[in-house]
């Protein structure tokens, strides 16, 4: 089974697989917690500014990985009808999932922004960056945001995810790039070595390093 062997190196080998298509003005958008690590990466090969969007899963109540939908910036919303039908939800079951991973959204804007301004993305190449997809449901949330912002030409970059995630998301992308597609895929961690959590700390000290770096954007 091909594996990483953490979110640094996968974030040098997409910065391998990005070089070759001469991105014009591109700018970094890594997705919170786990796409920042990543991110940091392919931003410094790209000599790229690095930002962040916040998006959150909706995850089924009492089972928070089984994904049904997302919340992100601006009050978007997007919820998956397919994945409510098949865990017999409904969008009334989900209010109080949606409330606390909006109020989420909102904490975690606060707590960035204090260290890395909003880069505009207006006529820019975006690069989304995460350290993996499973059903693509938040990649999909910001790849539609970041087109609503105004992005000119918008790149997917990804450790891993399954074929079917990956086809979903190739219609959100105008390129789409994955290291890893696996036939038999249970979770994103179980094809790194090293997987640990990326609390907080360590996502506002990698933004404020790339943010120094890079200057305003």
């Amino acid at each position: 089974m091909d594996r990483l062997r953490d979110r640094a190196e996968a974030g040098r080998k997409l910065a391998r697989r990005l070089e070759p298509l001469h991105l014009d003005h591109p700018l970094v958008v890594a997705l919170p917690r786990g796409g920042v690590p990543v991110g940091v990466e392919i931003a410094q090969a790209l000599s790229a500014p690095l930002d962040v969007l916040v998006v959150r899963k909706l995850g089924a109540p009492g089972n928070p990985e089984f994904g049904l939908g997302a919340v992100g910036e601006d009050g978007a919303q997007v919820l998956d009808p397919e994945s409510l039908a098949a865990a017999g939800y409904s969008e009334s079951d989900l209010s109080a999932v949606i409330r606390q991973e909006k109020a989420e959204v909102e904490r975690r804007i606060r707590v960035y922004r204090a260290v890395r301004p909003p880069v505009d993305r207006r006529d820019r190449t975006v690069i989304l960056v995460d350290d993996g997809a499973a059903t693509g449901g938040t990649a999909t949330m910001a790849a539609r945001l970041l087109r609503a912002q105004g992005a000119r030409r918008l790149v997917i970059a990804l450790g891993v995810a399954p074929p079917d995630t990956c086809r979903l998301l190739a219609r959100e992308a105008d390129d789409l790039i994955v290291l890893i597609r696996p036939a038999h895929f249970y979770a994103v961690g179980q094809f790194y070595e090293e997987f640990d959590p990326v609390d907080e700390a360590e996502v506002l000290r990698l933004l404020e390093r790339a943010s120094k770096a890079s200057g305003p954007g």
